[in-house]
């Protein structure tokens, strides 16, 4: 796996939902609905925006900031690829 994917949803109630996908591939409706799109293999920042406001793309601080809530995806994902870069 490559990407994490991070989408909001507002809820009927006026809740945020937030929906995150661990993807091989990044696709254009990713690019088009998703608010964050970080790239393992490149350690790079493909998307990040928060109702239409884009942040920084600092790939450090994002990833950090999302580590602290999904430590065990962001891990995994971290040891895919460095496990990928060592086979090749």
């Amino acid at each position: 796996m490559r990407y994490l994917i991070i989408s909001y949803y507002r809820k009927p109630s006026g809740q945020m939902d937030e929906v995150v996908t661990v993807a091989r591939r990044s696709r254009m409706r990713d690019i088009q609905s998703a608010a964050v799109i970080l790239d393992f293999q490149t350690r790079s920042v493909v998307k990040c925006s928060m109702d239409g406001t884009v942040a920084p793309k600092d790939w450090q601080r994002i990833r950090d900031f999302y580590h602290q809530y999904y430590s065990q995806v962001i891990d995994d994902l971290e040891k895919h690829q460095s496990e990928k870069n060592h086979t090749h």
